[in-house]
């Protein structure tokens, strides 16, 4: 009997990158190759948010430098002591960082069998490494995604893109956007699934080599 994984649906398959490329982009400026893919794309507009959030975002990609989004990232998003917007659960869950919200994410990643990267310095309620951690669950087809997202996702990333739509640098408002827009896109998703699933508890889980899986944000 094979253990291969069954293939990801195209919409899965959707998800996944989409939350790989928001955890790329708030944890680093994008490189040449990803801001030419950004503007080159090919939007199909069907009227709905999402779309426009692409458009946005692909538009403002076009009228880009590496340069500029260097900065504007630092600036925005890490800063000498902190940035523009602080992209950490802690922080708008509890109006400081390293605090319980972290703890209680950090509980859950274990049970769930993630381990923190040795080589990572930030927290893991970094917004770009819950992202991450939600493509790695909807990748492995994980009955888990909801009770991630409801859990440490859902209370206040809405929030923390809505900051980032406040910012000065087109490229990074519309990133927040898009993100904004793909999260309440995703708490229908996540919502309709769990009326059609039953209650789960989590256990820990390792993956096929028994090693823990790093998060990295």
């Amino acid at each position: 009997m094979s253990d291969a994984m069954p293939t990801l649906s195209d919409t899965d398959a959707l998800r996944a990158d989409i939350y790989q490329l928001l955890a790329s982009l708030l944890r680093q400026a994008p490189d040449s190759e990803l801001l030419t893919w950004l503007a080159s794309l090919d939007i199909e507009q069907d009227g709905s948010r999402l779309a426009e959030c692409w458009a946005s975002l692909s538009s403002a990609a076009s009228q880009s430098s590496l340069d500029s989004l260097q900065r504007a990232h630092f600036r925005l998003l890490v800063g000498v002591i902190q940035g523009e917007v602080v992209p950490y659960a802690s922080w708008y869950r509890n109006g400081e960082l390293m605090e319980a919200a972290l703890v209680a994410l950090r509980q859950d990643l274990r049970a769930l069998g993630f381990e923190r990267s040795e080589h990572t310095r930030e927290p893991e309620d970094h917004l770009a490494a819950v992202c991450e951690v939600m493509a790695m669950l909807i990748a492995a087809q994980s009955s888990e995604q909801s009770y991630f997202f409801q859990q440490h996702i859902a209370p206040w990333s809405k929030r923390c893109f809505d900051d980032l739509t406040k910012v000065d640098t087109v490229f990074y408002a519309s990133l927040g956007q898009l993100g904004g827009a793909f999260m309440e896109s995703e708490q229908a998703t996540l919502s309709e699934r769990a009326a059609y699933q039953s209650v789960r508890i989590v256990e820990p889980t390792t993956n096929a080599t028994g090693a823990a899986r790093d998060v990295t944000p």
